[in-house]
């Protein structure tokens, strides 16, 4: 089995080496196969050791080699295999392998093939590098490594200026999070002397117990590290106030926005906070930080997807609201629930947003939602396959039958989060509730808009056609899981096998009882999410469909203050702008103009310089070449030598 982890993990690097260094070698197919077949191989690979280590108890630690010895400081590269990185690994592998295949018809036509596909098998390797790790400096490197493939990707084309601005905006933002982290990895070897897992996690019980002083108060040295880790997780998986680079990163090709927004990267921040369980369950503090971040995340980015017009922002925005489900789940310490949603929402958002990158295929690039209509008769297969993928974000399902895969892992969410029967988890089991409604509404808004009514640009109508067999492949296997994931993976991940499976990858001590406390909730509470679900997809239809479009209309006239505030996305770009942009473009033009210009230029190069030009300029006009002028000089400078002489001797 280790050698299976070892080719899951360096075939995409191999992958991206060929396609990379030798693209105008073997031509745009030749790096098409080559990325794709390796990615297929990698995912059935994947399948493979998560079927051993889930449910046939194998696991352990492959170490490939020494890579930093400083004193007491070690770090090995060794990948780590347990069930946590198990249900990772068939995460990454099978999107990104439907993401390469969807690639070969999407990307068709562009002139750098081989740099795209070996920037996603890079991607690719970055993450997997990342879920493997078995220390945090190896994750730290490929937090890096998918921070760097995402800058590449996003502004893939390097042509078109909003592209380089959100690359540059990924970018930055990220570094925000990513400096959070290292601080918290800085902390804990600090405080344990080493970075490898299972080193800390042992030591956790005691750092407990440690606090330290700061501005006369004492505070507890593990919550600061965990709050610290936090911080890149907020940055990596956008969580409110570090999410704001999130749909900007929509300038990439479609395939870009589902690897990086459904599946990979943003799911990082999601998979650290679970393999860190065993230092937050010691911090109360920080769970309950991590549930109110999650559930703020979750309503805030529902109520802008409201407005959007953008169809790939609107997925964005949607994505950005489910991660924060994910973590308020792991804040109630239910975090196989969270990482069960994040297995069953990489299905059903990679199938959106390729879905709706046929869309944008059908209609020549366009992406404005309010320029389509009807074309449910042009893409028939898109229609549906896009259906099922809106009813599984929406989680529909019956309680007690199933459903979607949605709602199989939504649900237990809300379930854990009441369950708590804490006032933070009762704050996100509400506001889930809330975000539940709006999810449906602006799904089904996404669908009519798109498919329904009647057509807005008739040249791009008559044009429309359903994609190639290689785009729509990836949908129908994304489909597939979308719709059975949550069936076949409720009664391990978070059901009655749940301990047998998870064994020690994740830890939660017995007083946290929400996931066990979520089967035996009122019933009510099973229903809830059903009932607003349903009331959400009935209104978007009443608004899109029944009204004929003039009832948004409406809604928009009566309350303006409320749609600018969600369209403008509750203003954190300007205030971001206002706070920190504008005064760092003020202060480099301070520097700029009055440093740099003023004083460096004005002692330097217009000062020092320019004075010994001038001065050159002068005593060059007494080289004159003329033997009488030198001997005048020379008289001159005699004559004022013996009349020094004489008056000093006078003295």
């Amino acid at each position: 089995m280790d050698l299976a982890v070892k080719l899951i993990v360096f075939l995409p690097l191999l992958a991206a080496f060929v396609a990379g260094f030798f693209g105008r070698a073997i031509g745009d197919r030749g790096a098409q196969v080559v990325t794709t077949g390796a990615l297929l191989v990698a995912a059935a690979l994947s399948w493979f050791v998560f079927f051993k280590v889930g449910f046939g108890g194998a696991g352990g630690t492959a170490r490939l080699a020494t890579w930093i010895v400083s004193g007491t400081f070690d770090v090995a590269w060794a990948l780590r295999i347990d069930t946590l990185t198990a249900v990772m690994l068939i995460v990454v592998t099978t999107v990104s392998s439907m993401v390469h295949l969807y690639a070969v018809g999407y990307m068709a036509d562009d002139k750098s093939v081989p740099r795209f596909m070996a920037y996603l098998s890079l991607f690719t390797f970055a993450m997997l590098m990342l879920v493997t790790a078995d220390n945090l400096v190896q994750m730290f490197f490929g937090w890096e490594g998918v921070g760097l493939a995402s800058y590449l990707l996003i502004g893939f084309w390097y042509d078109r200026p909003s592209a380089n601005a959100a690359a540059i905006k990924a970018f930055v933002v990220n570094r925000v999070g990513d400096f959070g982290f290292a601080l918290g990895i800085f902390a804990l070897y600090l405080l344990t002397g080493s970075v490898q897992f299972d080193a800390i996690f042992k030591a956790a019980p005691e750092l407990a117990k440690i606090t330290f002083p700061l501005l006369g108060c004492a505070v507890p040295a593990l919550t600061a590290c965990c709050l610290l880790l936090f911080i890149g997780a907020m940055g990596k998986s956008a969580q409110l106030g570090l999410h704001t680079w999130l749909p900007d990163a929509m300038e990439g090709p479609t395939p870009v926005s589902a690897l990086i927004h459904a599946a990979t990267m943003v799911t990082a921040g999601v998979f650290m906070v679970a393999r860190c369980s065993p230092l937050f369950e010691y911090s109360q503090v920080a769970l309950d930080v991590v549930t109110v971040v999650g559930a703020s995340t979750a309503i805030f980015a529902a109520t802008v997807g409201l407005t959007q017009y953008d169809i790939k922002r609107v997925i964005a925005y949607s994505t950005c609201s489910q991660l924060g489900y994910m973590f308020f789940a792991l804040g109630v310490s239910a975090y196989p629930a969270g990482m069960f949603h994040l297995m069953t929402h990489a299905f059903f958002k990679a199938l959106l947003f390729l879905g709706a990158g046929s869309v944008i295929h059908a209609m020549h690039h366009e992406q404005d939602m309010r320029h389509m209509g009807g074309l449910k008769d042009k893409i028939p297969q898109t229609y549906w396959l896009m259906w099922i993928g809106t009813l599984a974000l929406a989680g529909i399902g019956i309680p007690g039958i199933g459903g979607f895969a949605g709602f199989h892992s939504k649900d237990v969410i809300l379930e854990s989060a009441y369950a708590a029967h804490t006032a933070v988890g009762g704050y996100a089991f509400w506001l889930g509730i809330v975000a539940a409604f709006l999810t449906a509404f602006y799904s089904c808004r996404l669908m009519f808009l798109t498919f329904h009514g009647k057509p807005h640009d008739k040249h791009h109508y008559d044009h429309a056609h359903e994609s190639p067999p290689s785009m729509l492949i990836p949908l129908y296997v994304l489909a597939a899981g979308a719709i059975v994931a949550g069936f076949l993976g409720e009664a391990w991940f978070v059901g009655h096998h749940e301990k047998e499976f998870w064994r020690a990858s994740i830890l939660i001590l017995p007083d946290h009882h929400a996931l066990h406390g979520a089967h035996d909730v009122p019933t009510w509470v099973k229903w809830s999410p059903l009932v607003v679900a349903v009331a959400g997809i009935g209104l978007a239809w009443w608004f899109y469909v029944k009204s004929s479009f003039g009832l948004p209309k409406m809604m928009v006239d009566a309350f303006p203050a409320v749609h600018r505030f969600f369209f403008k996305k509750w203003y954190f770009d300007e205030l971001y702008d206002l706070m920190f942009v504008r005064p760092s473009f003020w202060l480099g033009r301070q520097l700029w103009k009055k440093g740099d210009i003023g004083i460096i230029d004005g002692v330097g190069p217009n000062g020092l310089a320019a004075g010994s030009q001038r001065l050159a300029g002068v005593l060059g006009r007494t080289q004159s070449g003329y033997l009488y002028h030198y001997a005048f000089a020379m008289l001159i400078g005699v004559a004022l030598l013996v009349t020094w002489y004489m008056l000093s001797r006078g003295r």
